[in-house]
């Protein structure tokens, strides 16, 4: 199974699992960009995962839901990457942090 740009499994960002490594290019970018645009698409993509585990949660409280299974899946798919966006964010700020303590 093919990995994301900074770590997400195919199934959790929602990409195709023949499509390889995810905003693979090229060129590589030296200023930091390619990590801030990987991190924002993550957390566009947290969102909208969000979203759809909470309009399946809806839906299985009005009993409208068919299969439980979609939802418990969207809602552990939310977790997993909120979680992973998280731990990602906290490595960067310690990373910043080491940084900063560093002596000219």
């Amino acid at each position: 199974m093919p990995i994301g740009a900074i770590g997400f499994p195919p199934a959790i960002i929602g990409a195709s699992t023949t499509g390889g490594v995810m905003g693979s290019s090229s060129t590589t970018a030296t200023d930091g960009a390619g990590f801030g645009n990987a991190l924002s698409g993550a957390v566009d993509n947290l969102q909208g995962l969000s979203s759809a585990s909470n309009e399946l949660s809806i839906q299985a409280v009005n009993g409208s839901l068919d299969d439980i299974h979609t939802a418990t899946i969207a809602s552990t798919r939310a977790q997993l990457t909120m979680e992973l966006v998280a731990a990602i964010r906290n490595k960067g700020v310690d990373a910043f942090n080491e940084i900063m303590r560093m002596q000219a």
